[in-house]
């Protein structure tokens, strides 16, 4: 077998890494489902993908490149989401592997096109079809549009506590700097922070409780919309769902009457629908809480830049105010890499380099404002 270039060999121990760390991720959500049967789906899950690693370790060997046993684990973006997930629950790591499945697709079916090796080709369109099917099974599970690979969305809770709370930190740490450019006095610079804390905080609470609400209401929409359908169309929605049922590989004869018992309780029905055709799950939560959650981490990071000010004074209160955001911006960074799949160290870096300008911005800002006027 002919040696592999470096970056062939990177993104096959790429996707090595990824299977390693989904078969681990699965056995964390088995472990926090209380469904049984969901329970054992995804035990069932976790074993296909530790036989994806096996597959890829055999390839590895084959070219020159075996998988030490020893030291094998799973990578830190792996282990701090299965530390969320063992707080949130299923309801965290299930869209978060949903996304997983569905940018595995991608990727090995890109692999299969661009790579120049047939046995690299044949075992991504094999792991290809197998994680689209991955994919689906839990967008059924987590009531999702059919081929998520085209677009997935992961979060919840925690995603808004994260994004929130980097806003109100960006937004006032650049706030707070700009005041400090114009030279201000520290009790100035304390109430601007506060002020700009509050007012962003009920911003982006106000904005999380529309956003909610408007989704709710759409939802009803399309839900009262179906609802007359069935009432008035019942031949055609019985038609719709035995089709629905045949995509899933039900023989027709079966199918058709499945959706025969099925269309015989509206309530059923409606329930059947909404879940097949609109593809909407049951809500995970309401428009107070959603605005609540995002604009109560937003004022948490708000103050951050704004506390040293209430404990020090002088130069000593914005070094140790820079200092503190600065880490704190390297830290959600490292956080927000659970959500965007890229990695912890890169992505806190990112949130460093932006936060480093913001300041400089603001500063600069507040300097020239304070010349002018």
């Amino acid at each position: 077998m002919p040696d592999l270039d470096k970056t062939t060999l990177h993104n096959w121990l790429h996707h090595w890494q990824d299977e390693y760390d989904a078969a681990f991720l699965y056995l964390v959500l088995a472990g926090q489902e209380g469904d049984p049967k969901k329970k054992e789906i995804y035990i069932k899950l976790a074993g296909v993908e530790e036989r994806h690693t096996q597959m890829w370790e055999k390839l590895l060997a084959e070219h020159g490149h075996p998988i030490p046993k020893q030291g094998t684990r799973p990578s830190l973006n792996a282990r701090l989401r299965a530390w969320f997930g063992r707080r949130f629950g299923p309801g965290y790591l299930l869209p978060l592997l949903l996304r997983e499945e569905g940018q595995e697709v991608k990727g090995y079916m890109d692999l299969h096109n661009e790579s120049q090796l047939d046995d690299a080709r044949d075992i991504s369109l094999k792991l290809a079809k197998e994680s689209a099917a991955h994919a689906e099974t839990l967008a059924d599970l987590a009531g999702k549009a059919a081929e998520p690979w085209h677009r997935t969305e992961s979060g919840g809770y925690l995603r808004n506590v994260v994004y929130g709370f980097n806003d109100g930190l960006t937004a006032n740490f650049g706030l707070v700097a700009g005041v400090l450019g114009a030279a201000a006095a520290p009790h100035i610079v304390l109430v601007s922070g506060i002020a700009g804390m509050i007012a962003d905080a009920l911003s982006m609470g106000a904005s999380g409780y529309l956003a909610a609400k408007s989704e709710q209401e759409v939802y009803a929409h399309e839900i009262a919309m179906e609802q007359e359908e069935i009432r008035l169309m019942p031949d055609v929605e019985q038609d719709e769902l035995a089709l629905v049922y045949q995509a899933k590989g039900i023989e027709p004869g079966i199918a058709r009457q499945m959706a025969v018992e099925v269309m015989r309780d509206p309530e059923r029905a409606l329930g059947e629908q909404v879940r097949e055709e609109l593809k909407i799950g049951e809500a995970h939560a309401t428009p107070f809480k959603e605005g609540w959650v995002t604009g109560a981490s937003t004022a948490v990071g708000a103050l951050i830049p704004v506390a040293p000010f209430v404990m020090f004074s002088g130069p000593a209160a914005a070094w140790v105010a820079f200092a503190v955001a600065m880490l704190s911006h390297l830290a959600v960074g490292g956080a927000r890499s659970v959500f965007t799949g890229r990695g912890v160290i890169r992505s806190g870096i990112d949130m460093f380099v932006v936060g480093l300008g913001v300041a400089a911005v603001g500063y600069v800002v507040g300097d020239v404002v304070a010349k002018i006027f």
